[in-house]
């Protein structure tokens, strides 16, 4: 029987990236898609998702629009990437996706895909955790169909990837968006696993792997990967940053568990400048028991990535 999954984004290129890996997995069944408008505007992420879906023909999956918008805006630049997306070759001339105003709220289609499950999801979250939290807050009963929620998010022994006015560079992204919601999911004591930094600056998008990677370009899969991939050379005005694979490394958890090393820990969330959105190792009376990654085998890992998107788009449909 096929593990259901529901999936929480934030549109990014590594969110879309995350989609793209999660229609390969053949045990996977993907209940619903929402959106957080975090790093990306909603209407074009919207429009990125529907076109992956498209082309894998499930586009009969529901995509859910994220309404709240979290404390701390990630930088515009970065959340225009899916309008380029949109643009490429691949993608540019498939029909236009439904009306997102016409789309169900994300915390509505959580609750009702969630209700209307025949046994427990696993949530698979690579943006802020904020729908998740607000469906919880609206219909506490859906607790009970969440078998797991893997989340990327989190910095917990390195530094973070936040660098701001106001901020001491402590905080993962995901977290530094909305560390009021962030804090809160801990507190709801939930089976939480975090892929955080720790262990996703492991396995870097550098010019190595793109280089080795376009070896297999001739797949439709691993040509539009390759492309999303490209786009993220410049993502970020800083020479010295290097995009990592923050949210596809969370999401090849789903196939890869038993290739992760976890370990359970104390913690809380820091809510105030200047850590917002720092996830400490604490015993304060805040702080609950969460699960962390804090190592891969790369060697599988990247295996992995290379042998599932060594395929077409007609091959996913099935």
């Amino acid at each position: 029987m096929k593990e259901l999954v529901l999936m929480d984004h934030d549109g990014g290129i590594d969110d879309l990236l995350s989609v793209l890996l999660l229609l390969t997995m053949p045990n996977i069944e993907l209940i619903a898609i929402t959106i957080t408008p975090a790093d990306c505007y909603l209407e074009p992420a919207i429009e990125s998702t529907y076109k992956l879906l498209q082309k894998a023909q499930k586009e009969h999956i529901p995509i859910g629009r994220g309404t709240f918008h979290g404390v701390n805006a990630f930088p515009s630049e970065w959340r225009a990437r899916p309008e380029i997306v949109n643009s490429l070759p691949m993608l540019i001339n498939l029909p236009a996706s439904p009306n997102p105003y016409e789309l169900p709220t994300a915390v509505d289609l959580m609750i009702s895909s969630l209700k209307e499950a025949d046994r427990p999801v696993k949530i698979i979250m690579t943006g802020p955790c904020s729908n998740l939290v607000l469906a919880i807050k609206k219909d506490p009963s859906i607790v009970s169909k969440i078998k797991e929620v893997i989340w990327m998010g989190g910095a917990f022994r390195t530094s973070g990837n936040v660098q701001t006015y106001q901020h001491n560079g402590t905080a993962e992204w995901n977290v530094y968006w909305d560390p009021i919601h962030a804090q809160q999911l801990f507190e709801l004591e939930l089976p939480l696993i975090l892929i955080p930094l720790d262990v996703t600056n492991q396995v870097p998008v550098d010019k190595a792997f793109l280089s080795n990677f376009a070896q297999q370009a001739a797949y439709e899969l691993s040509n539009l990967a390759g492309q999303f991939w490209a786009l993220t050379v410049d993502n970020i005005p800083s020479y010295h940053y290097i995009y990592y694979m923050w949210d596809i490394l969370a999401t090849s958890y789903l196939a890869l568990e038993a290739h992760f090393v976890v370990e359970e820990v104390q913690a809380e969330v820091a809510i105030h400048p200047p850590n917002a959105g720092q996830t400490l190792l604490s015993h304060s009376m805040k702080s609950r028991k969460v699960k962390i990654v804090t190592d891969v085998d790369k060697k599988v890992f990247y295996d992995y990535l290379f042998t599932q998107f060594r395929a077409n788009f007609a091959t996913l449909s099935n």
